[in-house]
């Protein structure tokens, strides 16, 4: 079979009527379709190449109008794209306006739950099933989960409820890596393949029925017949911490085995109970450079099938400079520390991990643990630098408010993927951190545009006594301006004009090329440190201001600069540029930045207009008349700029212009 051929199938229906051999030659084409959109598209491919034969006997045992399979993350879905209605789209994957990366109810019927974060989809599958019962149907949930996810405390509140609860759910644990229960030798596999057989089931069921129809005179019977089996079971195999919680295990198994783990799942499903399946695969089966490099295939942006040669420039990334950065200044002293929340090559702390090996702890995926962690180094000396994606961080703010914030202890967060990311979409947007990590008391936040001030802002972080954040940009830096250089907390990059232009972190790049490329009359001013927010005396001068912000605009750098302002009795017009009241979709980078009047065409313009309107604005001299027009106490109040076009589902459009 060829990967164009299954887009001409009945998907998913097809693959229930798919004979054993069948299967195995839709898992190849399958497997072949992602190494190839992957290797153009980029995105995490070792994952979904784990899970194409799990996926194939899912769909050959599941019926996807009623049951419903929910993917914890998400990113480990591809194959499942490709099998339920989405495999001529494949090609598309990541893309503007094409296929997410993950999985996403909006594009298909068939995802049951958009995931792009570890550890809620045992909670989600077991509110579906609880619906499910509630309304009287029999369908099933499953939820698919990797080992790595099973370090977020999230599945195990899950579990604990789960486990009291009797509900119709199957929980497929992916393990790819870290083994949760040994296969001990040839007997314990022999009890397994004995216990996923329909005459094991059935005979079970049987002896079961036989002592019940004794009534109160059976019971003794089969209550000591269940003791037995315990009993040999605990002397056997070991106890799973599943089963302690009370949920059913069945594992572990191959999970390239398709016809083994169908039948196993044919198991799972007769249970109506809720139960795990143990699954194991093998990370980038099937392309050698995958599986020989698991995690270095993780997250790609492109790559040569032949040689497996990653595509993309050698320029250093703001990770890498955050990196050798942070190992340099461990040297002297050995009080610093790094954290990680399962990510140690994606924020650049690799070598760290190699050199200081001490002094470098992998919490697994469990931010709020590991700020938690972080507070307890910092309560007994140590310098904790905590390294985590700004989407991912956004789990953990209650310790950072509560227990960081509130007990004033010096952890730094060096704040990874700020801003937009691109082709991950909504779920992996850093839009959000500048708001609320500016709102809570005691913090210090500095954005860096460069790699070289990344150095200085993270020296300044580890020298305070309270907490602090460096937020900074995925990949490099933009083209720094001719005699630029780190002066603390604002940058006065150029004045001239009536109009000034404020903004912070990468967007600094795409605003000087607009200022200059243009030959616009306009001033700029580049914040550094965003909290404290301190803005010169200066800035009180212009009759308009304009503030480019890549991040939210409710409770932003923006609006707390307005208000800034305004208690400094600065009167004027006053123009907001940022992403307002919505999700920014997946697209690259620069093609978002466009969509968000974020680049320097959409800077470019913006500032055109507000010169232009300066010029001929009649009223500008005339405060009073400001105050009749806008109500706002002599403020115009923000502009707001939301752009794009209504989506297809008819939802509200995502940005609109107005005032």
């Amino acid at each position: 079979m060829q990967f164009a051929e299954i887009a001409k199938l009945n998907m998913p229906s097809a693959v229930r009527d798919m004979k054993p051999e069948e299967l195995k030659e839709l898992a190849d084409a399958v497997r072949a379709g992602i190494i190839e959109t992957v290797s153009k598209n980029g995105g995490h491919l070792a994952f979904s190449l784990g899970c194409v034969e799990l996926t194939v006997a899912m769909l050959k045992v599941l019926d996807l109008e009623k049951d419903h399979v929910i993917w914890d993350v998400g990113h480990q879905s591809y194959a499942y794209k490709i099998l339920t209605d989405r495999a001529e789209a494949f090609e598309t994957l990541r893309k503007k306006d094409g296929i997410s990366g993950f999985p996403k109810p909006r594009e298909s019927r068939y995802d049951a739950y958009a995931t792009g974060h570890s550890g809620n989809a045992v909670s989600a599958a077991f509110g579906m099933a609880a619906a499910d019962a509630a309304k009287g149907s029999d369908a099933k949930t499953v939820a698919v989960i990797g080992d790595a996810s099973f370090s977020n405390g999230m599945v195990f509140e899950a579990l604990n409820h789960l486990g009291n609860s009797k509900k119709n759910l199957i929980i497929i644990l992916n393990d790819n890596g870290r083994s949760i229960a040994k296969n001990h030798g040839a007997f314990a596999r022999y009890l397994l393949r004995t216990r996923t057989r329909m005459s094991y089931y059935n005979t079970k069921k049987r002896v079961e029925r036989f002592f019940k129809a004794f009534g109160v005179f059976g019971k003794p019977f089969l209550a000591f017949l269940n003791w037995i089996k315990r009993l040999l079971k605990a002397m056997l195999l070991p106890t799973t911490l599943f089963e302690s919680l009370g949920v059913d295990y069945l594992g572990p198994i191959d999970g390239h085995n398709i016809d083994d783990t169908v039948a196993v799942l044919k198991r799972a499903c007769r249970m109506n109970k809720p139960v795990l399946v143990h699954v194991t695969t093998v990370k980038g089966k099937g392309y050698e450079p995958a599986a020989t490099e698991p995690e270095g295939f993780h997250g790609v942006s492109g790559f040569d099938v032949e040689t497996g040669k990653m595509n993309g420039g050698t320029a250093e990334s703001f990770s890498a400079a955050f990196g050798e950065t942070l190992t340099a200044l461990a040297e002297s002293d050995e009080r610093i520390c790094a954290v990680t929340a399962a990510m140690a090559s994606g924020t650049g702390l690799s070598r760290f991990r190699e050199k200081f090996p001490e002094r470098f702890y992998d919490v697994g995926i469990a931010e709020e643990h590991g700020v938690s962690f972080c507070c307890g180094l910092a309560a007994e000396g140590m310098k904790p630098v905590f390294a985590v994606y700004s989407a991912f961080l956004q789990r953990a703010y209650d310790q950072l408010l509560i227990e960081a914030a509130f007990q004033q202890l010096p952890v730094v967060f060096a704040v990874d993927r700020a801003g937009i990311v691109g082709e991950d979409g909504e779920t992996h947007q850093g839009l959000f951190d500048a708001a609320y990590l500016t709102q809570i008391p005691n913090m210090t936040v500095y954005a860096p545009a460069f790699r070289d001030e990344l150095g200085e802002m993270l020296k300044s972080a580890l020298a305070l006594d309270t907490p602090s954040a460096v937020r900074y940009p995925r990949g490099g830096e933009g083209e720094k301006p001719e005699g630029y250089a780190y002066t603390g907390a604002a940058y006065d990059y150029r004045a001239g004009g009536d109009v000034l232009a404020v903004t912070y972190g990468r967007i600094f790049s795409e605003l000087r090329a607009a200022v200059d490329g243009e030959k616009l009359p306009v001033s700029v001013l580049k914040l550094n440190r965003i909290k404290p927010l301190s803005i010169p005396d200066a800035a009180l001068k212009y009759k308009t201001i304009v503030f480019f912000e890549e991040g939210i605009k409710t409770g932003g750098i923006a609006e707390q600069t307005l208000t800034k302002l305004t208690e400094a009795g600065w009167r004027g017009r006053f123009v907001i540029c940022a992403v307002d009241d919505g999700f920014v979709p997946h697209s690259t980078v620069s093609e978002a930045l466009a969509d968000c009047g974020l680049d320097r065409a959409g800077i470019a313009a913006k500032l055109k207009e507000l010169v232009s309107a300066g010029d001929n604005d009649e009223n500008a001299d005339n405060p009073e008349r400001q105050r009749a027009e806008h109500g706002r106490g002599g403020n115009r109040g923000p502009i707001v700029l939301r752009r794009g076009r209504r989506s297809n589902d008819g939802a509200v459009p995502r940005f609109r212009r107005g005032r």
